[in-house]
């Protein structure tokens, strides 16, 4: 991994206090904020960087962690450990070189002619990589059926196949995809999260929608037929007489796909909203009225 100069790219020295970093970011930040800086890609990689170094600077731990450490910051927790059991492997061999009743000559030469090196230590610790996470922006008819996607994540092309009714906020796990091991260790893993939008008339809870539809007075009152839409298409339903706004039907597997099923579908819920008629002409005007005589009298 290569070292990145936090403070370099805030302007700054090791010295600067909590307050200069924040202004510094401050300053930085309104520089080369992408809404001034429209389809500037050198801007938006700066931005990125003021955004990590203020990250870390401004956390005391993590700065501490980066003073110490550098590039390998994110590992100091591992380092601490392992320099702490070379210490007590260091200590261990101490006490046993001091039991054999000591011995004169250089102490990593005795134990390596004893042990034919065994007593100092030729390998550096392996560290696993860090992990890496994205977020992948797509809208919910991109996941209406399985699709494959080439991403470039560090450099590599990850082939990737994203399957149906995969849920907004979801994340998925790419083993090995994440930042290199240290000294040999293994890659980190890669974690996706979708942010999948819904432009659609569709509310989509789970693998279930629900949706609105129309009806004329006249085909609620005197029953007919309705087109309505679905996800994939329209479909005709036969409206009963009397059919009042707010009635709820269930359209069985006319619904999302559910993740990871293949061919299993949720329900479609549709709710009539009766449409009243506006503009009535004088004749429409006088058969309501009549309507209404009719109902009033029971006649």
């Amino acid at each position: 991994m290569e070292f990145i100069d936090y403070y370099k790219i805030l302007g700054l020295s090791k010295k600067a206090t909590k307050n200069e970093i924040k202004a510094a970011y401050r300053k930085l930040a309104r520089k080369y904020h992408p809404d001034l800086n429209p389809n500037n890609k050198e801007a938006e990689k700066k931005f990125k960087a003021i955004n990590e170094a203020n990250e870390v600077l401004s956390d005391p731990e993590k700065r501490k962690k980066y003073d110490e450490f550098g590039k390998d910051w994110k590992h100091a927790d591992e380092f601490k450990k392992a320099r702490q059991q070379q210490n007590q492997e260091s200590q261990f061999s101490r006490e046993t070189y001091s039991d054999f009743g000591g011995f004169s000559g250089d102490f990593s030469d005795f134990f390596e002619s004893m042990f034919g090196g065994g007593g100092r230590r030729t390998q550096q610790t392996k560290f696993r990589g860090q992990d890496l996470k994205a977020e992948l922006h797509l809208k919910v008819t991109d996941v209406y059926k399985s699709q494959k996607q080439t991403l470039t994540i560090n450099g590599k092309n990850i082939r990737l196949t994203i399957p149906a009714g995969i849920e907004n906020g979801q994340t998925i796990k790419i083993n090995g995809y994440g930042s290199p091991g240290v000294n040999g260790g293994p890659n980190g893993d890669l974690y996706i999260t979708f942010s999948i939008k819904n432009d659609t008339q569709f509310k989509r809870q789970g693998s279930n929608l629900y949706t609105t539809a129309e009806l004329d007075l006249y085909t609620a009152l005197l029953g007919g037929e309705a087109l309505i839409d679905t996800f994939d298409g329209k479909v005709k339903l036969k409206v009963a007489p009397g059919t009042q706004s707010g009635k709820k039907i269930k359209l069985k597997g006319k619904g999302f796909p559910v993740y990871k099923r293949e061919n299993e579908f949720g329900d479609l819920y549709v709710t009539y909203q009766v449409k009243i008629p506006t503009n009535l002409s004088t004749k429409e005007k006088e058969l309501f009225r009549e309507l209404k005589e009719i109902r009033e009298n029971g006649n």
